[in-house]
């Protein structure tokens, strides 16, 4: 993991093998941001006279690299766009930051320390530490690689921080300039900024291993590991206890592969919390879709359908470790979905553990019979609220694309809380009815319900389904993150291409707002 430094000395003074800088567009060309005043100094006042030379403009993800006059002690300065320059008396926000700081870090993928000279003295809602957080979050996740499969096995490191035979490893050290390493806020925001950052780098790992090592038994092993660090109970179900607990959901979905399922609870408490919230995710550690199988095409990705569980068990995690005063508890309900001959098969019912029994009408609509099963059992605990989050539909990716994630819930006031705590926290999303009249479409002549319904609107069929499984009088919210929760395009800001970790910082957000007692 990529090493965080706060210093209040100038770019000037600093030994380090690049000086990275903002640069913003402006009504005139690029404006060089506050925090590069050393910089822009050390080039007698023309560092935007330079950059607009060499053909910056400021805009959002661009680079420019040159090399440092006499005056500075880094040989490289890396100018990074932050979009357009801000009004008179405003400041720049923090998503801009945190965006900018991630390219600026993996653009010195190799390096050993980078140096921030960026604006870490205030952000657009003026919190104290804010920005620095901000730039700090994107930094770390900007400079996340996954390179266990890459290398030959090699670990010996070669010049620019290779492996032999092996790609360019991230940036190991990222010092703040203009941070204030004694003071409470700055750092209070590197802390928390470190751990966060970490937990989505691990959801990222989880995401992206090969679904050969990550199969149900293997997360729950490294989920119990994490668990027993940092003062979680831990919980594990085996196929035979699911058996005898009665959960046909999560057993109906799994007993096609040689892998057998688990369901894992995550327990964090404090002694102080006066609310109390359950996460529930999604763990299909790989969906070939079982007896209704995927096309060609449409499976060599599918190591990501544990996005969620990953995702929670990260959020239940970064909960411990700063300590927040409220109790979390992750579910992650983990199988393994493929075509066998003893795989569920398209017209089999299932018996739920909440009792009521499912009509399974595709096999690849898997992840809402797991999740069901662990909606119901999270229940039984009576939380103030209860999210799930899955790579749940196709269609949610039809609705809204590879970078939104749907919300839908049981209470429009808490379905708006998310909305704003995820676009707070830099996550693209947007609320999502659930019709009731796209419910009789799940009618089943054979059982309770059947796990489809219409073909269009198939996303919000979904929740509705999983909504039937959750506890009467229970606050809930079901985040679908299958657009953004993999990426398959070039990197952008700090986002990697691979998993994403999304919905981890809406998660830990949202622990925080109830911990404060600012969540209804």
């Amino acid at each position: 993991m990529t090493a965080l430094t706060l210093k209040s000395a100038g770019a000037a003074t600093l030994r380090a093998d690049a000086i990275v800088v903002g640069v913003a567009k402006g009504p005139k060309g690029p404006v060089v941001a506050p925090g590069a005043e050393d910089v822009d100094k050390a080039f007698d006042g023309k560092l935007g006279a330079v950059l607009e030379t060499l053909g910056a403009v400021g805009g959002e993800g661009e680079v420019t690299k040159l090399p440092a006059p006499a005056g500075l002690k880094a040989p490289v300065v890396i100018a990074v766009g932050l979009g357009p320059s801000p009004a008179k008396d405003e400041t720049f926000g923090t998503e801009a930051l945190r965006r900018a700081a991630g390219v600026a870090a993996r653009a010195l993928a190799g390096a050993k320390k980078g140096a921030f000279a960026l604006p870490v003295a205030a952000s657009d809602n003026g919190a104290a530490g804010d920005a620095l957080a901000a730039v700090a979050e994107g930094a770390l996740l900007g400079a996340y690689a996954f390179t266990v499969y890459q290398g030959g096995g090699h670990e010996k490191k070669g010049r620019n921080g290779r492996n032999d035979n092996g790609p360019k490893q991230p940036l190991a050290e990222v010092v703040l300039l203009g941070a204030k390493p004694r003071d409470k806020a700055h750092k209070a925001a590197a802390e928390r900024a470190t751990a966060l950052a970490e937990e989505v780098n691990r959801a990222r790992d989880l995401i992206n291993t090969p679904p050969n090592d990550l199969t149900p038994a293997a997360f729950a092993t490294l989920a119990s590991a994490a668990a027993g660090e940092n003062g979680i109970k831990v919980e594990v179900l085996d196929e035979k206890a699911l058996a005898k607990g009665g959960y046909g959901g999560i057993l109906g979905v799994g007993r096609g592969s040689e892998n057998p399922p688990r369901l894992v609870k995550l327990a964090y408490t404090h002694p102080k919390a006066e609310k109390s919230l359950a996460y529930v995710g999604k763990g299909i550690t790989y969906d070939s879709g079982g007896i209704s199988l995927k096309p060609a095409g449409h499976n060599e990705t599918m190591k990501c359908d544990m996005s969620g569980a990953a995702a929670v068990f990260a959020a239940v995690v970064t909960a411990a470790r700063l300590g927040l005063r409220v109790n979390v508890t992750g579910w992650l309900a983990l199988a393994e979905n493929m075509p066998s001959g003893s795989a569920t098969r398209p017209g089999d019912v299932l018996r739920m553990y909440s009792g009521k029994t499912v009509e399974v009408l595709n096999t690849d609509a898997e992840g809402r019979l797991v999740l069901a099963d662990a909606l119901t059992r999270a229940s039984e605990e009576a939380p103030d609220a209860i999210v799930d989050v899955a790579t749940l539909t196709g269609a949610m990716m039809l609705a809204l694309g590879n970078r939104t994630f749907g919300i839908m819930a049981n209470d429009d006031a808490f379905r708006t809380t998310v909305h704003e705590i995820a676009e707070e926290v830099g996550e693209a999303s947007w609320p999502m009815p659930l019709p009731a009249d796209l419910r009789k479409g799940m009618d089943s002549p054979t059982a309770d319900i059947a796990n489809m319904g219409e073909r269009m609107g198939g996303g919000l069929v979904a929740g509705l389904f999983l909504k039937e499984f959750v506890g009467e009088g229970i606050t809930w919210a079901h985040l679908d993150i299958a657009g953004p929760a993999y990426h398959e395009g070039a990197p952008y800001g700090y986002t990697p291409k691979g998993g994403t970790g999304s919905s981890v910082r809406t998660l830990v957000r949202l622990a925080e707002r109830a911990a404060s007692g600012d969540l209804a």
